[in-house]
C-alpha cells in the first residue's frame, strides 16, 4: 500500500511539474509573440474617427484573423477608398498583371488598382478623396518586390496633397541582413525605385522614414508620417508570415530563396511558376543531366508560367533547410550554373536582368567566367555604405 502511494504521488508531482512547465512555456510565447501593428487599435483608431480614411492593403491586411478593411468598417471608420498594389487587393492576380478599379464585394469600398502592368501614381481626385492613408500590408524586404513602390508613389502624392500616412507596420521576414548591389538610377523602373540594395532589411515603416529622411520624394518633398511599430520584434527575429504575401511565394522557403532566384525572369530559365514549388525550384528543357524535373501549368497567379507544358530540367531546393537557407543570405551559383548549362544555346539574359540586378556589371561578370563569391566581393562597399546610411532610421534593434 505505502510502495502504491509513493508511486501516485512522484505521479502527482510530475504531471503538476508538466503542468506548470505547459503553462511557463505558453506564457512566455504569449509575452514574446510578435503583435504587429494592425493588431494594436487602441494605437490609432482614435486617430481615424471623424476622418475620410484610404488604406493601401491587401489579402495579408489582417487584425488577428478578420481583414483590417472589415474591421475598419465594423469600428464604424469612414473608409472611402482602398487602393490596390501588385497582385490586387485580394492577391490572387499574377505578378505584372493588369489590375483594374472595381469595388470590394464585401464592403462596397471602391478599390483603386495601383498597378495596371507598370505602377501608376495615384491621381489627385482620389488623393481628394481621403484625410488620412492607412498601410498595412507585408513586404518581404527585397527591392523587387513591389509592395514598397506602390507605398512610395502614395507617400509622393500625399506628400504634394498635405495627406497623412499611417503605417500599420509589420516584420521583414527578410530583415536580418543586408545584401546586394545598390540600385544604379539608369535601372530605375517598375521593379526597382530606390538607390537601396537587393536586400535592405528594414520594414515598411523603416523604409518609409528613409524615403523622408533622404529626401527622395519628388522635389524633396516631406510626406506627414506615422508609424505604429511592431512588439516583442527586432531584426534577428525569425518571422513567417500568417498568410502567403503573393501567389507565388507560398511559404517561408520561398520568401528566403526569393533573393537568390529571382534574377531567373531575367532569362530563360523557370524558376517554378505554374508548379506548386514555385521560387523553390529551376529549370529549363535543355539542361542536360540534372537531377529534378517539373512540368509549369498554368494556373492561378501564374496564368501563361515560362515553358508552359514543357518538361524542364533542374533542381529543387524544397527539401533545403530553411535555417541554412536564411543564414546563406544572396547566393547567385544557382543563376551562374544555369548560364553555364545554357550558354551555348544561345541567349541566356533578357532585357529584364539589369532591372533587377539592378547594375550592369553583374552579368558581364558572369559571362566572363566569375564566381558568386567574386561578384558578392564586388558589392560589398554597397552593403557596407547602405548598413551605415539606413541607422538612423532604424525603428528595431539589428
Amino acid at each position: 500500500m505505502q510502495v502504491i502511494y509513493s508511486t501516485m504521488k512522484k505521479q502527482i508531482r510530475f504531471y503538476v511539474t508538466l503542468f506548470f512547465l505547459f503553462n511557463s512555456v505558453l506564457l512566455y510565447c504569449s509575452i514574446n509573440k510578435v503583435v504587429v501593428g494592425a493588431e494594436q487599435p487602441e494605437k490609432y483608431i482614435h486617430l481615424l474617427k471623424d476622418k475620410k480614411v484610404a488604406l493601401l492593403g491587401n489579402h495579408t491586411s489582417l487584425i488577428h484573423k478578420k481583414h483590417l478593411l472589415d474591421y475598419l468598417i465594423e469600428q464604424k471608420i469612414n473608409v472611402v477608398a482602398a487602393f490596390s498594389p501588385e497582385h490586387g487587393f485580394r492577391g490572387t492576380a499574377d505578378a505584372g498583371e493588369q489590375v483594374k478599379n472595381r469595388v470590394d464585394e464585401k464592403t462596397g469600398v471602391p478599390l483603386l488598382s495601383l498597378y495596371d502592368g507598370k505602377h501608376k501614381k495615384p491621381s489627385a481626385s482620389s488623393v481628394a478623396q481621403f484625410d488620412i492613408l492607412l498601410v498595412d500590408i507585408q513586404d518581404v524586404g527585397v527591392r523587387f518586390y513591389t509592395y514598397y513602390i506602390a507605398m512610395l508613389k502614395l507617400m509622393d502624392v500625399c506628400a504634394e496633397y498635405n495627406k497623412e500616412v499611417i503605417i500599420l507596420d509589420r516584420p521583414n521576414p527578410n530583415g536580418h541582413y543586408v545584401d546586394g548591389p545598390i540600385l544604379q538610377e539608369k535601372f530605375y523602373s517598375g521593379v526597382g525605385a530606390l538607390p537601396i540594395p537587393i536586400v535592405h532589411g528594414m520594414t515598411l515603416g523603416e523604409l518609409a522614414q528613409m524615403i523622408n529622411g533622404e529626401k527622395w520624394l519628388t522635389k524633396n518633398r516631406i510626406c506627414k508620417l506615422q508609424i505604429i511599430p511592431c512588439q516583442n520584434y527586432n531584426h534577428q527575429t525569425e518571422y513567417t508570415p500568417p498568410v502567403p504575401p503573393s501567389p507565388n511565394l507560398p511559404n517561408i522557403k520561398a520568401i528566403y530563396l526569393y533573393p537568390s532566384l529571382c534574377y531567373f525572369e531575367g532569362t530563360t530559365v523557370s524558376v517554378g511558376r505554374g508548379t506548386s514549388f514555385p521560387f523553390q525550384v529551376f529549370g529549363h528543357p535543355q539542361i542536360k543531366n540534372a537531377p529534378y524535373s517539373f512540368i509549369p501549368k498554368s494556373k492561378p497567379g501564374a496564368k501563361n508560367p515560362p515553358h508552359i507544358n514543357q518538361r524542364c530540367f533542374g533542381y529543387s531546393l524544397t527539401t533545403h533547410n530553411n535555417e541554412l537557407i536564411r543564414n546563406k543570405e544572396i547566393d547567385l551559383s544557382y543563376l551562374i550554373y544555369c548560364y553555364n548549362q545554357l550558354k551555348s544555346q544561345g541567349k541566356f539574359f533578357n532585357a529584364m536582368f539589369n532591372l533587377l540586378i539592378g547594375v550592369d556589371y553583374v552579368k558581364t561578370m558572369i559571362i566572363n567566367g566569375a564566381s558568386a563569391n567574386e561578384i558578392k566581393a564586388k558589392w560589398a562597399d554597397d552593403v557596407e555604405f547602405f548598413r551605415k546610411q539606413r541607422k538612423p532610421y532604424l525603428l528595431y534593434e539589428e
